[in-house]
């Protein structure tokens, strides 16, 4: 797995720093908050991937039954009636 250059320069003096940062900006009640509320949606996000994928994953599985069915038959020839002859040949 390749790492994006820009994640490899962050280590653990950033993180710490940005959570300082956040507890500044938020104040130090509301972090859990926003931590809780951001697990959530992840959740949440997840759960509609999941959902997502399967309802690809049934209409995959519908299209392909639908083109290996048999065709249906074809609609037979119409025969004359006046036993083959052409009406134009009395």
């Amino acid at each position: 797995m390749a790492i994006v250059p820009v994640f490899a320069i962050i280590d653990a003096p950033i993180i710490i720093g940005l959570v300082v940062l956040g507890a500044l900006l938020f104040g130090a009640d509301k972090l859990p908050k926003l931590a809780r509320s951001a697990g959530q949606a992840k959740k949440e996000f997840m759960v509609g991937q999941l959902e997502a994928d399967a309802a690809a994953a049934k209409a995959r599985e519908a299209m392909q039954a639908q083109a290996n069915a048999p065709a249906p038959p074809s609609a037979a020839p119409v025969e004359p009636t006046n036993g083959g002859e052409h009406p134009a040949s009395h």
